[in-house]
Formats: structure tokens, C-alpha cells, sequence
């Protein structure tokens, strides 16, 4: 029998480390291939399974090898709470790619261009998931599959197609970029193969994703008020989608 820790070793360049018990759990759910995973304590982890993840206790029981808590928090960058650790295999990208570009779509397609804060852009990740959008794609040099952006996004990577492409390479579709100077969201019902784009924290759309837009879009904001958080942003959007 492979022993897990030489298991982890082999793997630890090229998998996506899963941060934390619920990172783990939602990696379960949306089917991720997972082979191995550690924790500081066992029967503390299969307990909370129990109590919050009772679909996933199963495969958690069968999956888990304990480890001394000092050998545990040498395989993170930074202990989780929970003390659970595990490595996935990634979706492939040709996978992906396949899911963006399939038509016709019935939820959108989430664009953040050229983000700069990682746990921003875990945070957009898990809202995307939670409303079901078909993916999240980036522009720019953030990779959306950073180990510090799949643990913002508590594992529901895998629940969604998440890549990074360029403004040309974008899959087709009515695309919205939400922007100060664009028309008022609330009168404009939003289609489900829509593709809707948001710019960076600090500099907005860049050129390039401005000139692809078919209609600027903004967010209703008391006067004074210079901006949202991207993921406040977001949601707003999707969820102005999905309630109309």
C-alpha cells in the first residue's frame, strides 16, 4: 500500500492543494478526483462530516489518514482551523474550454479582467457556484487556480469551469461589462447565455474587454459612493439574473 505522505509528495507540484475540511467536502460533492488527504485528527474530522457533511462522511472515512499535527502543518502554507488537508487532480483544460463554449448556455459565464487580489477572485468563484453560472474565466496574470484562490473559494472550483484566457480567446455570447458609465442595471433583463465582465479593483476594464462589449451595464450606488467590492459586485449581478 503507497504510503499517503510519499503519495502527497509525488503530487504536491502539480495538484490542487484543498485547504480545509470544507474545501475538501465541496470537492467531494462536484466529483473531483481526490487521492489523497491527511488530517491532524481523525475522529474530530469524520464528527463534524457527521454534523455538517453527512453525504460526504462516507468517502471521507475512506479517504483520510491521520497525521501528527506538526507533520500536518508542514504540507500548507497556512494551518487551516480545521487541520484537513488533501490534494485533487485538476479539471482538465480542454474540459473546460468545452463547457464555456457550449451553446446554447443557461447561465452565464462570469469574466474578471485582470484581477489583482487573489481572494477576490476565490470569493467571485464561490458566488459563481452558488448561482450556478456555467464558469468563471480571468484575463491578465492571475492564475485562478492559486492554492490562495481555491481556498477563498472553499473548494467550489471544482463545481464550476474556472480558466484563464485572453479577451479574443472568449467564448461567444451577448457580453455585459459592468462599468460607472453604462446604463442602469435594473432596466435590462439579463440573458442566460450572458457573458457579464468585471474589471479590476483599482483600474476597471481594461482596453481590450471595453472595446468587446455589446453594452456597458452599472450598478445602482448612492451618490458619493466611489465603488463595490468585486465580489459584492458580482452578486449583484447574478443575482439581478437569476430573480427576473
Amino acid at each position: 500500500m503507497t504510503d499517503p505522505l510519499d503519495h502527497w509528495a509525488r503530487l504536491a507540484g502539480s495538484a490542487v492543494l484543498l485547504d480545509g475540511f470544507h474545501a475538501l467536502k465541496h470537492a467531494l460533492r462536484f466529483g473531483a478526483e481526490v487521492p489523497v488527504a491527511v488530517t491532524a485528527d481523525r475522529a474530530v474530522t469524520l464528527a463534524l462530516a457527521a454534523e455538517l457533511a453527512p453525504d460526504v462522511r462516507e468517502a471521507l472515512a475512506a479517504l483520510l489518514t491521520e497525521v501528527p499535527a506538526q507533520t500536518y502543518a508542514s504540507l500548507v502554507p497556512r494551518p487551516h482551523p480545521t487541520a484537513v488537508a488533501a490534494l485533487a487532480v485538476r479539471p482538465s483544460r480542454a474540459a473546460n474550454l468545452r463547457e464555456l463554449a457550449r451553446v446554447p448556455r443557461t447561465a452565464p459565464v462570469v469574466v474578471l479582467d485582470e484581477p489583482r487580489n487573489l481572494g477576490n477572485a476565490g470569493a467571485v468563484i464561490r458566488l459563481a457556484a452558488g448561482f450556478g453560472a456555467t464558469g468563471v474565466i480571468t484575463t491578465g496574470t492571475l492564475d485562478p487556480w492559486h492554492p490562495t484562490v481555491v481556498r477563498g473559494g472553499a473548494g467550489l472550483h471544482f463545481a464550476t469551469a474556472v480558466e484563464r484566457l485572453t479577451v479574443p480567446e472568449l467564448p461567444e455570447g451577448p457580453l455585459y461589462a459592468l462599468d460607472p458609465e453604462g446604463e442602469d442595471i435594473r432596466g435590462l433583463k439579463l440573458p442566460d447565455d450572458a457573458i457579464l465582465a468585471f474589471g479590476s479593483e483599482r483600474t476597471g476594464l481594461s482596453a481590450g474587454l471595453r472595446a468587446r462589449a455589446d453594452q456597458l451595464l452599472r450598478l445602482p450606488m448612492r451618490p458619493q459612493v466611489s465603488s463595490y467590492n468585486l465580489a459584492t459586485s458580482v452578486a449583484m449581478t447574478l443575482y439581478h439574473w437569476s430573480a427576473l
